[in-house]
């Protein structure tokens, strides 16, 4: 009885397969996209290497959107007005683009964790995100590289909205 019982817990075989999902990520240069990423995946936070020319490959960006199925949207809480509107632009960009719209949106007001770090409802405030993304499936979380537990919270909150879209009966 006992061989039956552990058999029984113990070897039922691998896991399920998880779900894969295609997403975008993107924000304005020394926002942490690559920093929050690398460490996601348990890099060594040594090796990351900031990507450089990125402000000038933005207009880019489009490419990378055809076949994707979530967007994570990364902005620099504690950066200067100039590059917060900017940052703001790009989002109400990338919020309206036609391979976008539809697809749900995890947005990571990162450096949290510096003084001049603006809070999540000012950011919400400020990007005017109530009333662009009325309709639309969003997320806004705060986030720092000293707290990655809740970086994983918010991405499972962006993984639970892809799987209610799995869930939605296709439209015709």
């Amino acid at each position: 009885m006992d061989y039956l019982c552990f058999k029984a817990l113990c070897c039922k075989g691998p896991p399920p397969p998880r779900p894969e999902y295609d997403l975008v990520c993107i924000g304005l240069t020394g926002s942490g996209k690559t920093s929050l990423l690398s460490q996601l995946c348990s890099e060594n936070p040594e090796n990351i290497v900031s990507t450089t020319g990125a402000d000038a490959i933005r207009k880019y960006w489009s490419r990378y959107y055809q076949g994707s199925q979530g967007v994570i949207f990364v902005l620099d809480s504690a950066s200067s007005e100039d590059d917060l509107e900017t940052s703001r632009n790009e989002l109400h960009s990338a919020l309206q683009h036609p391979q976008l719209c539809t697809l749900p949106f995890l947005i990571l007001a990162n450096h949290q964790d510096k003084p001049a770090a603006r809070s999540v409802q000012e950011i919400k405030k400020y990007f005017e995100l109530e009333p662009l993304a009325r309709g639309k499936r969003w997320i806004l979380k705060p986030c720092s590289l000293d707290d990655m537990e809740a970086v994983k919270d918010s991405f499972t909150l962006l993984i639970n909205l892809l799987e209610e879209r799995e869930l939605e009966p296709s439209r015709m």
